[in-house]
């Protein structure tokens, strides 16, 4: 039986971690549209949860009831237990809050109406619509003897009724089309709008005319969602893998049903029906009546007038050019005299992708390589790469289908550079490519000459304007000799490469990081470890991490999500401290910190300390040697861990808590924010009257002096 004393359940964890940001929406301080955001975020991530985690559970409580969970020690079913009984609370707490917001969103003129609030005009207008662009698109069914029962698409709204036909009761169903938006904006003065299911749940009678409507309900099917194209299950005997992708695409929407959604209470008579034919337990099912989808919410402010808009969102905030970058002058040379470091958001990628552009043209650059896992719908990337291969340069893409909901996006890509001519190679069998790797090759005065970007997150420049992560641009010649050997590896599917520099998984990620623990446990009460990452539940370097606070060293943790080692338990996790930070940004970057001085070894990475990135995914941690940029991470990493605004700390019992505000409030984003857009030349202290006096008081802060 594991020891199950310093850990707790991965699933919860995450759950945990979802409160938080359904927490946010209950902050006066943050605009009330963007509270509303938060809640549609919970709401997106809730179902992703039920797809995946949920899902493959599901799967392991049918087929392995034998497998034990290392950090709770409960079976599959113990834990699908403890997760619907954490999620009905969640779903209680989310009704409360949905409805405080929507009443001070009435206040501005924002509503959300039931249709027996609308006004008369607003019934017109809404039968009128109903009849022009919902009925003629509408596909109702009944259930019989000659109609059996549909398949029901994942997360599509349907509209359920239970009708009297010859006093018989029966099933009807009618599909909320996708073709229809998520709401209907209503004429006036005001942003007033009614949720299409609604609209059309009020039509049921006049769909079935000749039968009686006994009930009827908007309800919603999550089914399970977590495919892996390696299962026997999905073989399609075919050598074409992004075909085999395509099919696989099609097979999840047919997976078990996980989860029931009702917008209202129904009859036992009606639930066991649908109880029977999906089939869910009951426990399976939850009521509410806020929104099942809330999509809309990211649509409201460009309803809105600019004076509503601006009072009622985030200031709009536009990233910075790095400190000792000129976007007006070509980059590779920048890049030779130093690093360069990109902070996102704070920081655009810009920087990154003019190199990629102006390397498309440049006539010493042989070639580019680069790892794909998540682009943007719209990439200009993928638009450079395709220049400089139809410029004759020797583009390579390792693309990584498998991207979990972004599969047919990466396909579709895959597709467009084939054509502009560049080499696509999708992944390493077994092994998801989550690496985040750029290397530029050059020939220069007869001389191979490298340009490396290494980054926490992915190519995307939509979630670059969203997540925290960091990307380094390197010309440092022996970590560019790596990049290389790990593309060369990559090409032929070699997993077990040996690198001088990179730590790189499954290879020497682990083992590495590992080696960098046991060189602080060795320093007992000196040791130092400070690490940055979205999860941890590798049990491997939980128990080392364990380990290192049992020798006295002083372990710091900043992890957003997902945190399966609980801190400040006695004789086992005393020395560990661990916050978490939800804000107007995903915090996303990782960053390893092991030492203090001189002797600290400083990486940033794509991979989480979760045993599908270390074992089960090709990733890399790079080693940051230029000075400045150690220092650029340090104040990122001291300001994070100085929050007192926006993290939570969390408690041997799972449980996080607010940091006090001892002198001054500190918003962590909010800083680094107002970092980006200094002067170059200009340094703003929190402290003006104090120079250097917050730099002072974050250092002591991290090496325990008081200040």
């Amino acid at each position: 039986m594991p020891d199950t004393r310093f850990t707790q359940n991965r699933e919860l964890s995450w759950l945990r971690f979802n409160e938080r940001v359904l927490m946010e929406a209950t902050d006066e301080t943050v605009p009330l549209l963007e509270r509303l955001k938060f809640i549609a975020i919970f709401t997106s991530n809730l179902d992703e949860f039920f797809m995946i985690r949920v899902g493959s559970l599901f799967d392991l409580s049918h087929f392995k009831t034998h497998t034990i969970d290392q950090k709770s020690g409960w079976t599959p079913g113990e834990q699908l237990t403890h997760i619907y009984e954490a999620v009905r609370v969640l779903y209680a707490r989310r009704q409360q809050i949905y409805q405080e917001v929507e009443q001070q969103l009435r206040v501005h003129g924002i509503c959300q109406l039931h249709y027996d609030e609308l006004a008369e005009t607003e019934v017109k207008f809404v039968r009128q619509y109903f009849k022009s662009s919902i009925a003629p698109i509408l596909s109702p069914q009944i259930v019989d003897t000659h109609h059996p029962f549909p398949h029901l698409q994942n997360k599509a709204l349907h509209i359920g009724a239970w009708l009297k036909y010859k006093n018989n009761p029966m099933f009807a169903v009618i599909p909320v089309p996708a073709a229809l938006p998520e709401v209907i904006f209503l004429p006036g003065g005001e942003t007033r709008y009614i949720r299409t299911e609604e609209v059309i749940l009020e039509h049921v009678s006049q769909i079935f005319k000749s039968d009686t409507i006994l009930e009827k309900t908007v309800f919603c099917v999550t089914r399970n969602a977590d495919i892996n194209p390696d299962d026997e299950a999905f073989d399609f005997d075919s050598d074409d893998f992004r075909g085999k992708m395509k099919k696989l695409l099609r097979q999840r929407q047919r997976l078990a049903p996980v989860r029931l959604e009702l917008s209202r209470p129904i009859s036992e008579t009606f639930l066991k029906y649908l109880k029977e034919h999906l089939p869910v337990t009951q426990e399976q099912v939850y009521v509410t009546n806020a929104p099942l989808k809330m999509g809309y919410a990211f649509a409201l402010p460009a309803k809105l007038s600019e004076n509503k808009r601006r009072a009622l969102t985030d200031t709009p905030f536009t990233p910075g050019v790095p400190h000792g970058v000129r976007l007006n002058a070509p980059i590779t040379p920048q890049v030779q005299a130093h690093d360069i470091l990109l902070s996102y958001p704070f920081e655009g990628m810009d920087t990154f992708l003019h190199l990629i552009r102006e390397s498309a043209y440049d006539p010493d650059v042989i070639s580019i390589k680069i790892t794909i896992y998540r682009l943007a719908r719209k990439a200009k990337l993928v638009e450079y790469l395709c220049a400089a291969a139809e410029a004759g340069k020797d583009v390579t893409a390792f693309i990584e289908l498998r991207a979990r909901f972004d599969e047919q996006n990466n396909i579709d890509w895959s597709e467009r550079l084939e054509d502009a001519g560049c080499t696509v190679i999708y992944g390493v069998e077994n092994y998801k490519v989550h690496s985040k790797v750029c290397l530029i090759t050059r020939r220069s005065q007869g001389s191979v000459q490298y340009i490396t970007q290494v980054g926490t997150g992915n190519y995307n420049e939509k979630t670059a304007l969203q997540y925290t992560d960091l990307s380094l641009i390197t010309a440092n010649p022996a970590i560019g000799q790596d990049a290389n050997h790990f593309f060369q590896n990559l090409a032929i599917g070699n997993v077990s490469g040996q690198y001088e520099h990179l730590m790189v998984a499954p290879s020497s990620l682990k083992t590495g990081i590992i080696r960098e623990i046991d060189r602080e446990i060795a320093k007992r009460g000196e040791g130092r470890i400070f690490i940055k990452m979205n999860a941890i539940t590798d049990i491997d370097l939980i128990e080392k991490l364990k380990q290192a606070s049992c020798a006295g060293v002083r372990v710091r943790m900043i992890v957003r999500g997902i945190c399966c080692i609980l801190p400040d338990i006695p004789e086992k996790t005393e020395n560990i401290e661990v916050i978490s930070i939800v804000g107007r940004f995903l915090e996303h970057s990782r960053v390893y910190c092991f030492g203090q001085g001189n002797d600290e070894r400083m990486y940033i990475a794509s991979a989480d300390f979760m045993t599908r990135n270390t074992e089960k995914r090709v990733e890399v941690a790079c080693p940051i040697y230029d000075q400045a940029v150690r220092e650029k991470i340090h104040y990122l990493m001291d300001t994070c861990w100085a929050d007192n605004v926006k993290a939570r700390a969390l408690q041997r019992d799972g449980s996080y808590r607010t940091r006090p505000i001892r002198e001054t409030p500190i918003d962590s984003q909010q800083m680094l924010m107002a970092k980006a857009l200094e002067p170059d030349d200009q340094m703003t202290d929190l402290e003006p009257d104090k120079k250097h006096g917050f730099m002072d008081w974050l250092t002591g802060l991290f090496h325990g002096h008081k200040g």
